[in-house]
């Protein structure tokens, strides 16, 4: 009896501790929810400055072991439509909080580790939503499971819920099998990593002239490893794959991509940052054709940090300020060409520092050959220029400090590239081959003709290298003004005799 009444006396004092806890725990996270609405804050402008939203909390109830709230994602300004939501409309979200140290949402998922909190937050209703709610027959498009530790890190799973529509009288379809979403942060937002997988996507609809038309992608993954440099840009790892990307007419497979991956990475070193790009397609059809596979490897160096953020910074304020020129949105051409305008314009930030560029390679294979192209540039610091008269020599020597360029074009592999296109249009096969071949002759005769390329090892070759100056073009030394003269400015080179 004396070690019954011992062990129901230590579940009560469980009890208590863990009833004491859990309703300081939700105090406390009553007393800092303007900190995390802040926090929220802060990090919906850093990634999306031009967005115009803002976040509030709305209708915070505390209990013992639980609260809940309202997420309020609305206009900034109340008054004047400059965001992605006009003023009055929201998107909202309904969290259920199950306090610490045990949440009960974690242990009915057997995490018996301890945390501050867990999140459960899914979508409301409101009238922006209502299309979405429709979709997915009423229910929130995600759900969204957030575990909060004590030192502040988060881990979060969403859900995407699967959406299978179709409009009665169009006939127009979407279907999506759903997908997750992992993320997790530490407290500051600073190192994040993510993965999610997302399902089919169907998209069918018509064109202008009524003909069906439908869009698949099939399978996408996402896996990310990143945090922010000293200077607040995000660097790190990141890999997206897509198993195949297909677009189709009347029913008729018109373009497939299989096999797209895009891999980048990104580190900051003192204040510069470099890294690269590198995109794969493993195979490209059109109308049933193979056409091959490419690849292409961007790499970025050397490019100040500040610089970039100036860039960035500058940028997005002129995109915000065009996006609300209403005397622009009935002008598609003049609004582009002042979208032209502000990239150009702003251009010179980035080039502080004397960064570069290159490629190495971009190709395009078949199983006949394979065509590529290296390319690697460096550029000049625009703040160490010289107050030379502006003229097309001047503003390249003020641009560019190196250019080192090399073309291979392989006569087999674009010869099969030009029949299969041909073939596409409509040719029978010996004529689409004999057309091809041709084309390519007379192409690389052309480019002898004018001192374009050259002919070797059964490819179509050119390489240009640039600095000091000084242009070698096919292995011709010249001065630059001679070079753009000659190619450029109007003094054509005469063809070979």
């Amino acid at each position: 009896m004396k070690k019954t009444r011992i062990a129901v006396g230590v579940i009560v004092a469980l009890g208590v501790i863990c009833t004491a806890s859990a309703w300081y725990t939700g105090k406390q996270l009553e007393k800092n929810r303007v900190k995390l609405v802040q926090r929220a804050n802060d990090q919906l402008h850093a990634f999306a400055p031009g967005s115009g939203l803002h976040v509030t909390l709305r209708d915070y109830q505390r209990g013992i072991f639980s609260s809940h709230t309202r997420i309020v994602v609305q206009s900034a300004s109340q008054t004047e439509d400059t965001g992605s939501l006009k003023p009055g409309q929201t998107i909202e979200f309904k969290e259920n909080i199950s306090h610490g140290p045990f949440p009960l949402a974690q242990l009915k998922k057997f995490n018996l580790l301890p945390a501050l909190a867990s999140f459960h937050t899914e979508m409301l209703p409101t009238d922006v939503a209502k299309k979405l709610f429709d979709l997915t027959k009423g229910q929130s498009a995600f759900q969204a499971e957030t575990r909060l530790g004590y030192g502040g890190a988060t881990d979060s799973v969403i859900r995407f819920l699967p959406i299978s529509w179709q409009d009665a009288q169009t006939n127009d379809r979407i279907a999506f099998d759903g997908g997750t979403l992992d993320v997790s942060a530490d407290k500051h937002g600073d190192k994040m990593k993510v993965k999610a997988g997302i399902g089919n996507l169907l998209l069918a609809v018509k064109n202008q002239l009524g003909v069906p038309v439908q869009f698949t992608i099939n399978g996408l993954t996402l896996d990310a490893d990143s945090h922010l440099s000293a200077e607040s840009l995000r660097v790190g790892e990141q890999k997206m794959a897509i198993n195949s990307v297909t677009a189709s007419m009347n029913n008729k497979e018109i373009v497939k991509a299989e096999g797209l991956d895009a891999n980048s990475t990104f580190d900051s070193k003192g204040e510069l940052i470099s890294g690269n790009i590198a995109y794969q397609l493993n195979r490209l059809a059109l109308q049933g054709q193979d056409l091959g596979q490419s690849k292409l490897t961007l790499n970025l160096t050397d490019f100040e940090a500040a610089a970039i953020k100036a860039f960035t910074t500058s940028y997005n304020q002129q995109i915000q300020a065009l996006a609300s020129d209403s005397q622009l949105q009935n002008d598609p051409d003049l609004y582009q060409s002042r979208l032209n305008d502000i990239l150009l314009s702003n251009l010179p930030l980035l080039m502080k520092g004397h960064p570069g560029i290159s490629i190495t390679p971009f190709s395009w294979k078949n199983s006949r050959g394979e065509s590529s192209l290296n390319l690697a540039v460096r550029f000049n610091d625009p703040s160490f220029a010289t107050s030379n008269a502006p003229s097309p020599v001047s503003d390249i020597e003020r641009m560019l400090q190196s250019v080192d360029g090399k073309l291979a074009v392989s006569i087999p592999m674009a010869t099969q590239l030009m029949t299969q296109l041909a073939l596409v249009e409509g040719h029978p096969q010996d004529e689409a081959t004999r057309l091809a071949e041709q084309q390519v002759k007379g192409l690389s005769a052309m480019g002898q003709m004018f001192k374009l390329t050259t002919e070797k090892d059964n490819a179509i070759q050119a390489s240009l290298q640039y600095g000091a100056g000084e242009v070698t073009f096919n292995g011709e030394k010249q001065p630059l003004d001679r070079f753009l003269s000659r190619f450029f400015l109007g003094g054509e080179p005469q063809p070979d005799h």
